[in-house]
């Protein structure tokens, strides 16, 4: 077998081709290093030859996690001389240095160095390959664990007395031996043994055909529901789906095309009763009101508190996320035969108690019940990266830890490909679409909505104020300028790189953004931009007060309590009749104020809070409104503004938002705008953008604060 990063012949051979013996190698040509390095240049070779492909991101993360390791045994190794320890050292650096130049010509690369990145099967098996080259013995790996649905964290579990009456009147849930037989039926067979997660993610980062990732929907032949309440088009063919069977979904219809409707009546469609709906705080009153418009023949409780007014034989129980630590419990027990996740975006994170407590109720459920209703409403469902679809997936039972289950395996074995098949990608793709991905835009499907749009209002920051905010961020600016030239005067290896050297540009601002975070004084990213904000408050205020004398009813939203309360001032004193969504308000407050602000045409503006009312509320009644500060994510940003652009908006909507003029806030508009590329490339279709990535805004932005200061001194 050929070495990693050797001819496969192991044999030198002469320009005529006829082989030659081989001096003995040199110290230097022996070990793991050489290996190393060998591996490294033939990955930096194929990533010049996009796209990067899921092989060739293997053999990078190995080298580098091999790199780690070597340094680490180098460094504790006493047996060495020291001019020794630092001749290894050195040669580890040039391995080092060039894998950096490899992940500055593939950013997604910086990914699998992340101390949380997964290591595939795939992966362990290459890295072992690699040491016995290296002439190292790998490590004996542990025995499988067969995966388990993830356990809940905490034991300060209720259990409500309707909930025990219930259980008395019905203590044995009967067995459904059809959900073990399933699950038996879809064991793999030809495609054992090969990494199946991380190339059905990848296939997404293809564009399709140029159309939205959705699976094939039935026409449905009615759309009434009830007198007088009737579904739009695409609402009904997501109904008539789950009539004809069809089990899973993860609606990601764009915000305001009526997910909620379409999930209820799904699950009247599909006797999927008691049917558990787990939403955020804001929109539970929502939900509840929602059952009682489309399903007025089920009954639905809200789960508050300690649960004491909770009905356990309702048909729709919801409960929001904060809440399931304290009931997942008795929720796992109580039989439902189908699950509705709001927001399921929410659980992004696998890592976090509330998407463990989601994963365990589905994975109890999936367990007690042959294919029952799993629906996952997100209108945003990638944030900054691929991977938000894994804890989604999971959720509705596609995958678990380690490898596809139930029908997608099937459909994968009967592709006839595997992932070393160049149109595997394709065929992965369409098989998770027809799982259940639903994905319509309104411009796709709702002739009636009209088109929305962002336009950008630059605002100059004038006198002290703006002097301070300049003079902190040319402060911060000179911070990093400063890292970095401590880091190229500290870096060995002789490496002179020509012009800036953007990947130790990446790692200066990512110490920067960490020390950010843990320090809670002193001028940073976030204390800036807070300013910013404050700053910009009384203007934000000022251009929505016109609108409002113009136009009629503006929504106003802001990050900050100082920036709204600076806002309601600004309003109070010019005689405008405002109203306020909080997050500190409780639900009956919030609703008495978005019913002045939509039914009194006295009240002009509603200050809202970017979080507490970026979801679940209806503001139609507006076609302006304004953003005041900057979100970090554009998934916020659009959630803000889908409060006003929804079904039964009859007026074009526009989102005037706030820009500081030569200040950070420029790019960070600019950075948030280049999001919207992700989901757009993953699910709607819309054809090779690499204007995207899954690197974080802020850190984006310190970089280019960096980089504009390093050219600004000439080194661009």
């Amino acid at each position: 077998m050929a070495r990693p990063g050797q001819s496969r012949s192991g044999r030198a051979r002469s320009e005529s081709g006829t082989p030659r013996r081989r001096t003995t190698r040199r110290p230097d040509e022996e070990g793991i290093i050489p290996v190393l390095a060998g591996v490294a240049r033939e990955v930096d070779n194929a990533v010049q030859r996009p796209p990067t492909r899921p092989a060739v991101r293997t053999k990078f993360q190995v080298v580098a996690l091999l790199v780690r390791e070597e340094r680490a045994r180098v460094i504790a190794d006493r047996t060495l001389t020291e001019s020794k320890r630092t001749q290894e050292l050195k040669r580890l650096d040039g391995v080092a240095t060039q894998l950096a130049k490899t992940a500055a010509r593939d950013t997604s690369l910086l990914a699998l160095l992340a101390e949380d990145a997964r290591v595939s099967d795939a992966a362990r098996a290459y890295k072992a390959t690699v040491m016995r080259a290296g002439g190292l013995e790998p490590p004996e790996e542990p025995e499988p664990v067969a995966p388990t649905a993830p356990a809940p964290v905490a034991e300060n579990r209720v259990v409500p007395r309707s909930v025990i009456s219930r259980q008395l009147a019905n203590p044995f849930l009967a067995p459904d031996f059809e959900a073990v037989a399933e699950r038996l039926a879809a064991r793999p067979r030809r495609l054992a043994g090969w990494e199946l997660l991380e190339p059905l993610f990848r296939s997404f980062e293809v564009a399709g055909p140029g159309a939205p990732a959705c699976m094939t929907l039935p026409e449905a032949r009615s759309k009434v529901v009830l007198p007088g309440r009737e579904l739009m088009p695409h609402q009904a063919q997501v109904v008539a789906a789950t009539a004809r069977g069809h089990r899973t979904f993860l609606l990601a219809d764009e915000p305001g095309l009526g997910k909620t409707a379409q999930a209820l009546l799904a699950a009247q469609a599909a006797d999927a009763y008691p049917l558990l709906v787990v939403v955020p705080n804001v929109v539970k009153t929502n939900w509840a009101h929602e059952v009682g418009l489309w399903t007025p023949l089920r009954a639905a409780t809200v789960v508050h508190g300690d649960g004491e007014q909770v009905d356990a034989f309702a048909d729709v129980v919801i409960v929001n996320y904060e809440l399931l630590d304290r009931h997942v419990g008795w929720l796992g027990n109580l039989g439902f035969r189908g699950m509705v996740v709001d927001e399921a975006h929410f659980i992004k994170n696998k890592g976090s108690q509330r998407s463990q407590h989601v994963l365990a109720l589905s994975e109890r459920i999936r367990e007690r019940t042959s294919r029952p209703l799993l629906m996952a409403l997100t209108g945003t469902p990638l944030i900054n990266d691929i991977e938000d679809f894994r804890a989604i997936w999971q959720f509705l039972g596609w995958i678990d830890d380690t490898m596809p289950l139930g029908p997608l395996m099937t459909a994968l074995e009967e592709t006839g490909l595997t992932p070393a098949d160049r149109e595997f990608s394709a065929a992965a793709r369409a098989a998770v679409i027809d799982r259940g991905i639903v994905r319509r835009r309104k411009v796709d499907v709702v002739a009636d909505i009209p088109a929305r749009r962002v336009a950008d209002l630059p605002v100059e920051l004038d006198g002290a104020v703006g002097r301070s905010i300049r003079a902190a961020e040319a402060a911060l600016a000179s911070r990093l300028v400063s890292r970095y030239r401590a880091g190229l005067e500290v870096r060995t290896g002789g490496v002179v790189v020509d012009g800036i050297d953007h990947e130790l540009a990446r790692r200066v601002a990512a110490a920067e953004l960490k020390d950010s975070n843990e320090r809670s004084t002193g001028d940073n990213v976030f204390t800036m931009v807070r300013r910013i904000g404050q700053a910009k408050a009384g203007l934000a205020a000022d251009y929505a007060a016109q609108l409002a004398r113009n136009v009629g009813k503006v929504v106003f939203f802001a990050k900050h309590v100082d920036v709204m309360d600076q806002a309601e001032q600004t309003f109070a004193d010019r005689g405008i009749r405002y109203a306020s969504i909080r997050g500190d308000q409780t639900t009956r407050v919030r609703d008495k104020n978005i019913a002045a602000f939509v039914n009194d045409p006295d009240v002009s503006i509603v200050v809202c809070s970017l979080t507490a009312a970026g979801v679940g509320i209806n503001l139609q009644v507006a076609s302006n409104l304004v953003l005041a500060e900057l979100s970090w994510t554009y998934a916020e940003q659009t959630q803000a503004i889908d409060r006003v652009h929804r079904i039964g908006q009859a007026e074009p909507v526009t989102a005037w938002r706030i820009i500081a003029a030569q200040t950070i806030d420029s790019k960070i508009a600019e950075l948030i705008d280049s999001k919207s590329g992700l989901a757009a490339r993953a699910l709607d279709g819309a054809g090779e953008d690499e204007g995207s990535s899954s690197t974080d805004v802020q850190l984006d932005a310190l970089v280019a604060l960096l980089t504009d200061a390093l050219a600004a001194d000439g080194l661009g």
